[in-house]
């Protein structure tokens, strides 16, 4: 398949779908005060042209960066075209940020403009950020802003006619995503129109998608997944894309959606497994689904209450996921498909296909995609989605990709004889015990599980043995905290890490397992917008502890 010429561009998409479908739902907007929004496709086409418009008459330099702050809102989306409308290029930052990130891309990204959307300040930056804009920088209130001190989009899209669009060019820069900045300054990584398609291109290919199609946009839109998973497709294929209001509605966000399309991580595919757990203990789930006139109904309602009935196909990517979860939800009837992909090639890169998934792997090579296995067991990569540079950092563009085009992607890979990969960690994150032996952490994180337990981490640079912090789920820590006893999780978990060092080399065995008191979240730095630990900083913060720890000579330590 080839990119339909009236559709090359998500901008061409827009107005392609407002003349074919023009009273069609395309965004479902909840409110704070429980109202919802619903915008069809020739009322999105109409606000962009007259927000265009609007940017327009700003007179600002040629090909200006303008950039885009909030969590995902139908606005968000709305901004991103009236941008690329008025012929200008899109910024996204994430709502997460500290201040001082968010000064520095603003900074270094030159933005002439700010849409600043919804925010709150309590699950979000906003109360740091807020100081760092610079004065002299021009804002655009989308609703949900928590300015009102500025020209608001409502307003302005009510005193201008619709301007007539700018179609670009598909090989002109789109959009400058910083990456989450897991290690290091966030680097901006440079899309063209056409690398963006890429997605829609090979994801029809491969799953079908359509107008029927239905989505909830909750992950940040400024990481490159939700952007390719979500607006991308939703742009290409003209479906409804529906938007979570907050993290307490979230089900209720959900169960109207009805997805029949649901990218998520990791950690969201844990918490969705912990809550059922909760609800329905394993020993009774195996029960029920051990008997054949009832198994059926019992999972139909599991996932009808989840709000995933309808879901046709299931994603999960920016992490691995144990083979014990994505079994459990197979089982279901729920197939995950890991996919992988990187903000360089736009999330474009491998894919597990329905019926053909293997798990451990993360699929093969989507089309148009080649991969090979470098120096030290690095993946490299050549895709269609490939961006165009580093903005204003040729000397890193240069470093990360090779001579003929392939991406180098900082992880390490091992390539099956059918064309399957699979991850088997970050170059980075190898680290030294103190008998000058290499551990990898990943593969050993993911044999780690036990159903009380939401995100670990395996730690140890310069230690006798490596170690392991785990955290918790939130119901687990609020049944300690109102008396539960320890004595049996502690026992479950000293079986577990038994159970794991069983399959690690020597120098790999865990010493100790610690259960850490303060969450890990992306708002103390500790997980990036897709709720991947960040290495770096969970050490920094624990790496003067663990002598204390080893100390103690225990293989469970308590935090709290």
């Amino acid at each position: 398949m080839a990119v339909d010429p009236h559709r090359q561009t998500s901008l061409h998409c827009l107005y392609y779908w407002a003349e074919r479908n023009p009273e069609k739902l395309y965004l479902t907007q909840p409110y704070p005060d429980g109202t919802v929004e619903d915008i069809t496709w020739k009322q999105a086409a109409d606000q962009v042209s007259r927000m265009a418009a609007h940017i327009n008459s700003l007179e600002l330099p040629e090909r200006s960066n303008i950039a885009i702050l909030g969590k995902n809102s139908a606005h968000w989306i709305l901004s991103d075209l009236a941008i690329w409308a008025a012929g200008h290029v899109s910024v996204p930052l994430y709502p997460t940020l500290n201040g001082e990130a968010a000064a520095y891309i603003l900074e270094h990204s030159e933005a002439k403009l700010l849409f600043l959307g919804k925010l709150d300040g309590t699950a979000d930056g906003w109360s740091d950020i807020k100081g760092h804009i610079p004065s002299d920088l021009p804002i655009i209130s989308l609703p949900m802003s928590p300015r009102n001190d500025t020209p608001k989009w409502l307003d302005i899209i009510a005193e201008h006619e619709p301007a007539k669009p700018r179609l670009p060019d598909p090989d002109t820069l789109a959009t400058i995503a910083y990456t989450s900045g897991s290690t290091g300054r966030p680097k901006g990584v440079m899309h063209s129109y056409r690398a963006m398609m890429s997605v829609a291109d090979g994801l029809q290919q491969m799953f079908t998608a359509s107008s029927d199609d239905r989505m909830l946009s909750y992950l940040p839109l400024a990481h490159v997944a939700e952007r390719a998973a979500v607006e991308t497709q939703s742009l290409y294929f003209g479906f409804h894309v529906y938007f979570a209001n907050t993290l307490e509605t979230f089900q209720q966000d959900l169960q109207r959606a009805r997805p029949t399309l649901f990218f998520s991580v990791p950690r969201l595919w844990m918490k969705f497994y912990l809550g059922v757990n909760a609800k329905l203990p394993p020993r009774k789930q195996k029960l029920l689904f051990s008997i054949p006139f009832v198994r059926s109904m019992v999972k139909k309602k599991v996932l009808r209450q989840l709000g995933l009935d309808h879901c046709r196909a299931a994603l999960t990517g920016a992490a691995p996921l144990s083979e014990e979860i994505i079994t459990w939800y197979r089982n279901l009837g729920l197939e995950l498909l890991e996919v992988y992909g990187m903000t360089e090639n736009f999330g474009y890169s491998h894919a597990s296909r329905p019926g053909q998934a293997r798990i451990g792997y993360v699929g093969v090579t989507n089309p148009g995609v080649e991969h090979r296995i470098g120096d030290g067991d690095e993946l490299q990569v050549r895709s269609p989605g490939m961006m165009l540079g580093y903005y204003r950092n040729e000397e890193k563009t240069t470093e990360d990709v090779t001579a003929d085009g392939f991406l180098k992607t900082g992880d390490m890979g091992e390539i099956n004889a059918d064309g399957y990969l699979r991850i088997t960690g970050r170059v980075k994150d190898l680290f030294k015990t103190s008998k000058g032996k290499y551990v990898v952490p990943v593969p050993i994180e993911n044999r780690f599980n036990h159903p009380s337990v939401e995100v670990v981490c395996v730690a140890g640079a310069n230690q006798p043995q490596p170690c392991l912090m785990l955290l918790l789920s939130e119901d687990v820590r609020g049944s300690l905290a109102t008396g539960m006893s320890r004595d049996g999780l502690e026992q479950e978990l000293t079986n577990e890490l038994k159970a794991v060092n069983e399959g690690c080399e020597a120098h790999e065995k865990i010493a100790f397992v610690v259960l850490v008191k303060e969450p890990w979240t992306m708002e103390n730095g500790m997980l990036t917008p897709t709720m991947k630990i960040k290495r770096n900083v969970i050490e920094d913060v624990y790496n003067r502890k663990m002598d204390e720890w080893f100390e103690q000579k225990k293989k469970v330590i308590w935090e709290f």
